[in-house]
């Protein structure tokens, strides 16, 4: 009975993701209604249907180029980030703890900068992305140890914000070193949060490690439960939960790092998603993982819809998600400590 139930949710969040995807596909500064579309699908496809050539080539361009690529990093970027914030507290019993908190988002971000700096190649970006988004994890939680030997959270959190600063200050010495004339503005715009340069080799090159990475959470979300109970307790029950919270750590770095790479910093989606989900569903991982998958890419699609249609200009969606997710997270913050007992 409660596996029909999970599947129900699970099957009604994908239903509510590919609905957003299609509007997101036909929303933009050149509308496309429902049955233009529906014409462009039977032709593109079935050779079928009667739809002028001009007509046809444009509206094949703004999906397939601009569309299509935006739509897929959203849903793979929201989805890394949300599952990455779900893993992140789940591994430290921490409702605090996400990617932006623990200082991956400023790791990945100065090693992006770093390596944008020193090479051309995309794939030096992303391990450099990876390597320093890993290293301030692992700062973080090394700060929090020294201090002292429990899972604290306020340890824990401080430990975050100590590497995160520290990994800031090293990106302000990236930005003041950069050309001021080519460098310095493409580092500068992309920390803001944009999904304008989404390019479908570059997503589809991206996609497979970040999709690795939520599928090895995901498999593991059985494991979580039994480690809430308490790291004795999982063991008892033949948890390796050392190895778990490794591997789990590395996933879940990977993709919210990955997400850096692809799109700049991106805020509270880690954070506000699985909360949401916990509080609506209950704390069981094994659904909330793959809703917070789900949902998350629900979510930055709306925002990314938001922040090109609300204004004539486009707003950077790492400015848009964070004045959406503090209000959001200021309602559902006095309902956290229910939730998660």
């Amino acid at each position: 009975m409660q596996y029909k139930k999970e599947a129900k949710y699970l099957l009604l969040a994908t239903v509510i993701l590919t609905l957003i995807a299609l509007l997101s596909l036909l929303w933009g500064q050149y509308q496309i209604d429902m049955s233009t579309f529906a014409q462009y699908i039977n032709y593109k496809f079935f050779s079928k249907g009667e739809i002028d050539a001009q007509t046809f080539a444009l509206i094949d361009n703004i999906i397939l180029e601009i569309r299509l690529p935006r739509v897929i990093l959203a849903v793979l970027i929201g989805a890394a980030l949300a599952t990455s914030g779900a893993v992140f507290q789940a591994m430290f019993v921490n409702p605090l703890v996400s990617p932006g908190i623990l200082g991956v988002l400023a790791g990945a971000s100065f090693g992006a900068a770093l390596g944008m700096l020193i090479s051309e190649h995309w794939y030096i970006v992303q391990i450099m992305a990876f390597i320093f988004g890993f290293i301030s994890v692992g700062f973080a939680v090394l700060i929090g140890s020294m201090v002292t030997s429990s899972r604290s959270t306020v340890m824990l959190v401080l430990g975050g914000v100590i590497s995160g600063s520290l990994f800031t200050s090293l990106l302000s010495i990236i930005k003041y070193v950069a050309d001021p004339y080519s460098t310095l503005p493409a580092i500068v715009y992309w920390l803001m949060g944009s999904l304008s340069m989404a390019q479908l080799d570059e997503v589809f090159l991206v996609a497979i490690p970040i999709l690795i990475s939520i599928a090895g959470m995901i498999f593991m979300s059985k494991y979580f439960d039994l480690m809430s109970l308490g790291d004795e307790e999982a063991k008892a029950l033949g948890v390796n939960v050392k190895l778990i919270r490794i591997l789990a750590i590395i996933l879940a770095t990977l993709a919210s790092s990955l997400s850096v790479v692809m799109a700049g910093i991106i805020g509270w989606v880690g954070l506000i998603i699985p909360h949401i989900i916990r509080m609506a569903f209950g704390p069981s991982h094994r659904l909330l993982i793959p809703l917070s998958a789900i949902l998350g890419g629900a979510f930055l699609l709306l925002a990314d819809a938001i922040s090109r249609l609300a204004l004539s200009i486009e707003i950077p969606i790492g400015i848009l998600t964070s004045l959406i997710g503090i209000p959001i997270f200021i309602l559902v913050l006095k309902n956290a400590r229910a939730a998660w007992n």
